[in-house]
């Protein structure tokens, strides 16, 4: 094991994961672990489904439909800074 990794446990769905994490993203992977149950116990109360595996399946998804939202989001933040950068351009060309 590398000096900057650490084995750790994350707990999820009432099962343990040890894996080796950099010391770096440590914080962000317990966050991780942590979120995902929240989700999971969100889903549970909510729709009333015990099933690990369905739990887990409505996680992945939803976790997927953010991704995929902050995706757009910041193709969109791209174009817009794209378009102010030529503006900025062609006002620059006008002043030379």
């Amino acid at each position: 094991m590398l000096m900057d990794e650490l084995s750790v446990k994350i707990k999820i769905a009432d099962r343990e994961y040890p894996m080796k994490v950099n010391r770096k993203e440590e914080e962000k992977v317990r966050a991780a672990g942590k979120l995902i149950n929240e989700k999971i116990k969100y889903y549970k109360d909510q729709f009333g489904i015990d099933d690990k595996q369905d739990l887990l399946a409505m996680v992945a998804f939803d976790c997927l439909v953010d991704k995929m939202a902050e995706e757009v989001s910041l193709q969109e933040i791209d174009q817009t800074v794209v378009e102010k950068v030529n503006q900025l351009n062609q006002l620059i060309s006008q002043a030379l």
